[in-house]
């Protein structure tokens, strides 16, 4: 797709009013592609068991002897249980030997019944009860009187320490080595997951693209995307950059209205049964300048630099190190110096949008099949313009793989 001012003003032309409502794509293809969301395959319940076995594996290898989890991604990864989290305690332990036990406050116990398919130890508490009490009465009969629980990484605080006021005796850990230990490495049930949600993204963007006009601002873009996501059957949303403001790598509050001749960025993504999606498009909304060309050519050359360095057994910071030694061996940087790449080149995806482990350096973490991460080099220059071309991809036995095809020149984003 051209995005040529000339481009956007036909294509827009040729639209009806609803299908500009449908984020410029016609009835059926918005159908097929509501039929893709709605009918992805969900993580069986056999490949959560299995996911617990191998935490329970990962747990005796690093002298861990149970893992304490509360609501989040990671809770859902290995149970399917999706709960939103409050000042009440609703947490699982899964121990490296015997059976996983939940807490739940009393009042709640039908719904968390409803909700949970593993364990039958199911413990709840009365709102005049300690629910930290509970937890070491688990630890305790899982025969775990001396020994590390690992804390999953997004456990609050409050609930960390008043376990651990509880039972002093024990030691508390960092339960990554098990939790990222097995969310790093994707099966074809969940690479085919986000190869949805990576394909609905590209759909939205190209669809919102043509409702581009001068004058909007970046706010009634976005509006503009995620109606393009809701048409779908989905949700999702983009961060937009209009201009010098697209140098932000996150976006800026300034007000921006779009004009002939500006960069737009736009960074943004959907899930589908919870695994997510990450692009980036950058293009320009007229014709553009031979700056802004050569800039754009730089950053496809680092991005592809950083695929091309993506190999099992290779490092992650080597990956990164491929797409910063392309951007400064340009006259840009160095290291993470602006005009230049100011980010890491990418980071894990998954459950979350950003979780471990990532493209940067220092991180001497050796690829291996399953891995998935965002390939984003940017170059970022204040005052002026920024260019981010972002697809994540997965590593398997042969290499890398992307989840989107790349946009192949800045006139055509969505190849």
């Amino acid at each position: 797709m051209c995005v040529d001012r000339r481009d956007f003003l036909r294509l827009s032309a040729g639209l009806t009013g609803a299908a500009l409502l449908n984020g410029g794509m016609n009835a059926e293809t918005v159908a097929q592609t509501r039929t893709a969301v709605s009918g992805a395959t969900p993580i069986t319940d056999d490949e959560r068991r299995a996911r617990i076995e191998k935490a329970q594996r990962l747990m005796k290898e690093n002298r861990i002897d149970a893992i304490y989890l509360e609501g989040g991604s990671s809770l859902f990864y290995y149970t399917g249980v999706r709960w939103g989290n409050s000042e009440r305690m609703f947490a699982a332990v899964i121990p490296a030997q015997g059976e996983l036990a939940w807490i739940t406050p009393k009042f709640e116990e039908a719904r968390a019944r409803e909700l949970i398919r593993f364990g039958k130890d199911i413990r709840a508490w009365e709102e005049d009860e300690s629910p930290y009490k509970v937890v070491t009465g688990i630890f305790k009969d899982r025969g775990i009187r001396t020994g590390r629980i690992g804390m999953e990484e997004r456990v609050r605080f409050f609930l960390f320490d008043g376990i651990r006021q509880e039972a002093k005796h024990l030691e508390y850990v960092s339960a990554d080595a098990v939790t990222a230990g097995c969310r790093m490495f994707k099966s074809p049930a969940e690479i085919a997951l986000m190869q949805r949600a990576n394909d609905i993204t590209i759909q939205a963007f190209k669809a919102a693209a043509v409702t581009l006009k001068e004058g909007m601002t970046q706010y009634e873009f976005g509006a503009q995307v995620s109606s393009a996501f809701r048409a779908l059957g989905a949700s999702g949303s983009a961060l937009i950059g209009f201009g010098e403001y697209s140098a932000f790598p996150h976006g800026s509050i300034q007000p921006q209205k779009l004009k002939e001749g500006d960069i737009v960025l736009m960074d943004g993504g959907t899930s589908v049964e919870g695994y997510a999606s990450d692009i980036t498009r950058t293009f320009v909304f007229g014709k553009p300048t031979q700056r802004q060309r050569d800039v754009w050519n730089l950053e496809r050359k680092a991005q592809d630099a950083a695929f091309a360095a993506a190999k099992v057994g290779a490092t992650c910071e080597s990956v990164d190190a491929a797409a910063r030694k392309v951007i400064t061996d340009a006259g840009f940087g160095p290291d993470y110096k602006v005009p230049g790449l100011p980010h890491r080149t990418g980071h894990g995806i998954g459950l979350d949008g950003h979780e471990w482990t990532n493209f940067v350096r220092g991180n001497k973490t050796k690829l291996q099949p399953g891995m998935c991460f965002s390939d984003e080099p940017m170059i970022a220059i204040y005052g002026e313009f920024g260019i981010r071309l972002e697809d994540c991809l997965y590593i398997t036995e042969n290499g890398p793989k992307f989840f989107s095809k790349q946009s192949s020149s800045i006139e055509q984003p969505f190849d």
